[in-house]
């Protein structure tokens, strides 16, 4: 028996393998949906009084604080407990309907309806779930990323005063992101579409009393209505094409209704893509989600790895169908991504604030989403989208952390530092040792070394760039050549500023000061405990799609992993109609099981390229002083201060769209 088969022995048959046949009989779907919304109301109560407490302070002659301070425990107490265990609770019931599954026969969606939301001559709207592959590897992420980070905000929140109201828009959040995938037509959906953009503009200006950050929120908030725009047309064409906006109908009836690569799929797709780069931050509606980083960094990781940036990415794998019958839209998303994969990289080179360099990050990882599911392999650009929220969500946190002991350091001494500025820490991995070496598991995921969970996920999606640059009949072949090449070099970018974040933060001496140094401190098990977990899962992660040409080289010492391109099976009832559309037009590259032949000297030549920009990096940047920010300024180079200032795309932006419209008004 091999060291994999011991590992797994202890698992029930089919928790491995989809084996088929049974019937899958979902439990309780609509409460999974109902307990985020349940700990809002909760969380929601508790920030009420404490509002009401701060006002009878103000009359009784004391401080009007505006976020709604409450110094009684119960304020504290209970929200740490309602938030992340509603999301737990939530968590248990997806794995228990996710485990179910696995056994089962999911060749055709479970539909729960509930009740009649609209109801017309001409059109029938269902407040309806649909349980089918796709949704339930989302449920997954969305339940079990959003766990972690809910622990991990017990103790990175513990001293703000808005505790409750924090806990309350986290929760209407997750409820709103759970609507948005299981909802089983386009209008429920867009329910939970609108929900998050509204979570994401209380979350990211939660510190309102801030003017910068309440500008961030609302900034968030307009230019996803740009996207929103173009969702609600598509909606009212597939309705004129259709008659329904049910997702099953709409699936099943679109190759007989739409003219492969015709006016009207083009149309409605393209707008879909609209709706989808606004939500998932894709050029040239990216710039709300750097911005983001003014909220609290738990809100970061949740927006930027669990939740509201795949939503663009969903919609996309969830229309499928209408994608594959539109060429030129499928280029567009491919081209679309791969430009914002490479633009974000190159704007992340010259960041110093250690959360502005994930944020173009997380801009640049979707872009390969974007990718995958423009190049039709929606089952690659699902698993980067499942790999990136545990290596993401994971460096967001450890960021979290790093802020966390910096904030108490300088706070102690009185210092007037930027905490979040890169040139103010070095050294710090003898201070934090375990978000040290948690970070640098995902600094490694995230730059696609093997084994970690990037490295399959990222270069999956590369290799069918390239291998739809020789399908048979693509139009676009020579288009998507120059895609390849432009996501390779995003990937070798990638690695480089990932290495120079880890360098400058955990690397070298320490700037923060000799008195601050004594205050320097790992953060608590509460929030080191989701680090471990997501560590592991970054790590491991990519084995639920690793190809079966792979593992002979690769995995010898495991033998063959009985989760072989799982992730690709498993995901084949949503996206084999598809498939097939594009075997039918472009021939047999446009589909086939992950990578193909080459595949080892593809991933050795990959990994060992990203591992000489890592290696390479590392030891030049560590010989290098660095200046505190105090002491530094704007980088000299014209190249340098151009990618420092985020290729001044905002001050255009401001200048040619925002100034005309205040002086219009």
């Amino acid at each position: 028996m091999t060291l994999f088969e011991s590992l797994t022995s202890v698992l029930p048959t089919g928790f491995l393998v989809q084996e088929g046949g049974a019937h899958f009989e979902p439990v309780l779907p609509g409460l999974i949906l109902l307990l985020p919304l349940l700990g809002f109301l909760a969380n929601g109560i508790l920030a009420l009084q404490s509002a009401r407490h701060s006002s009878k302070a103000l009359r009784e002659g004391g401080e009007w604080d505006p976020i709604g301070a409450d110094p009684r425990p119960s304020t504290h107490t209970l929200p740490s407990l309602i938030g992340p265990g509603v999301m737990l609770v939530a968590f248990i019931l997806a794995l228990t309907n996710f485990l179910g599954a696995l056994g089962a026969d999911l060749h055709e969606p479970v539909i729960r309806s509930y009740w009649s939301w609209i109801a017309t001559d001409t059109l029938t709207i269902d407040a309806a779930i649909q349980l089918d592959p796709l949704s339930l590897v989302m449920l997954m992420v969305i339940t079990g990323v959003g766990f972690l980070i809910h622990v991990f905000s017990v103790g990175y929140m513990k001293d703000d005063p808005g505790y409750p109201r924090y806990f309350a828009y986290l929760n209407l959040f997750v409820f709103f992101m759970l609507a948005l995938v299981l909802g089983a037509s386009y209008p429920v959906m867009f329910v939970g579409w609108e929900g998050v953009g509204l979570c994401s503009y209380l979350l990211i200006g939660f510190w309102f009393s801030d003017r910068e950050k309440s500008d961030a929120g609302k900034k968030a908030f307009i230019v996803n209505r740009i996207g929103d725009f173009g969702f609600l047309l598509a909606m009212f064409y597939l309705f004129t094409a259709f008659g329904t906006l049910d997702f099953v109908p709409i699936m099943e009836e679109a190759p007989a209704h739409l003219a492969y690569g015709g006016g009207l799929v083009t149309a409605i797709t393209l707008l879909f893509l609209l709706g989808a780069a606004g939500k998932s931050a894709q050029i040239p509606l990216y710039v709300w989600l750097p911005d983001a980083m003014a909220g609290p960094t738990p809100v970061s990781a949740l927006i930027h790895a669990a939740t509201m940036v795949t939503a663009g990415v969903y919609l996309v794998a969830r229309s499928s169908v209408l994608f594959a019958l539109a060429p030129a839209a499928q280029a567009t998303v491919a081209g679309v991504g791969v430009l914002t994969a490479l633009f974000a990289a190159t704007i992340a080179l010259k960041q110093y604030d250690i959360k502005k360099v994930l944020a173009y990050s997380t801009v640049s990882q979707l872009g390969y989403m974007f990718l995958g599911v423009g190049v039709g392999a929606y089952a690659a650009g699902v698993f980067h989208l499942v790999t990136h929220a545990f290596f993401k969500a994971l460096l967001f946190l450890g960021s979290g952390a790093v802020i966390h002991s910096m904030h108490h350091a300088l706070h102690h001494t009185h210092k007037d530092w930027d905490a979040q500025d890169m040139r103010n820490m070095g050294g710090l991995r003898r201070f934090m040792p375990v978000t040290f070496a948690t970070m640098w598991i995902a600094t490694l995921a995230i730059a696609g070394i093997w084994p970690f969970a990037g490295f399959f996920s990222k270069d999956e999606i590369i290799w069918y760039a390239g291998a739809w640059a020789g399908a048979e009949s693509n139009p676009y072949g020579g288009l998507y050549t120059v895609y390849w090449v432009l996501a390779l070099t995003a990937a070798l970018l990638t690695a480089y500023y990932m290495t120079r974040m880890m360098v400058m933060t955990f690397h070298g001496e320490n700037r923060t000061g000799e008195a601050e140094k004594e205050h320097l401190h790992e953060a608590p098990g509460v929030m080191t405990i989701p680090l471990m977990v997501l560590a592991v899962l970054s790590v491991f992660g990519g084995w639920i799609n690793v190809p079966e040409d792979l593992q002979g080289s690769f995995f010898g010492l495991f033998g063959a992993l009985p989760m072989s391109e799982w992730l690709h099976h498993w995901l084949e009832p949503v996206t084999h109609a598809a498939a097939e559309i594009q075997t039918a037009q472009m021939g047999e590259y446009a589909h086939q099981a992950p990578f193909g032949g080459g595949e080892v000297m593809w991933a050795a030549v990959s990994t060992l390229l990203a591992l000489a920009v890592v290696v390479i990096t590392g030891r030049t940047l560590a010989g290098r002083s660095v200046k505190v920010a105090t002491e530094d300024g704007e980088p000299t180079a014209r190249i340098g201060r151009l990618l420092y200032n985020k290729w001044y795309v905002d001050e255009l932006y401001d200048r040619i769209i925002v100034q005309p419209i205040l002086g219009l008004s």
